[in-house]
């Protein structure tokens, strides 16, 4: 491989088609050109949101309930074995 002819990469690819770079922009946008973009983001990206059937929504809440109670009894062995440790190792 020629060492005068290195290969371009992507962000060459990036830097010679005129794309700007986050930090690299000679001039930044105003606060309130800022804020619209973002609105517009905001806007664009709710459009996209869908809203669960009935069904769906109910197994969702079936998954989280089931999680919530695994996770609680998880917590409860674990702390009825660390206080029966600390009985067993300070006495009581």
């Amino acid at each position: 491989m020629s060492e005068s002819a290195p290969e371009a990469t992507s962000a060459d690819a990036a830097r010679v088609s005129g794309a700007k770079s986050g930090k690299g922009s000679a001039k930044k946008k105003s606060f309130f050109a800022r804020v619209a973009l973002f609105v517009r983001q905001v806007v664009a990206e709710l459009k996209k949101v869908t809203t669960p059937t009935r069904s769906e929504l109910l197994q969702y809440t079936g998954v989280v309930l089931v999680f919530l109670v695994v996770v609680m009894a998880f917590i409860t062995v674990v702390d009825m074995g660390v206080g029966k440790f600390m009985l067993w190792l300070f006495g009581a």
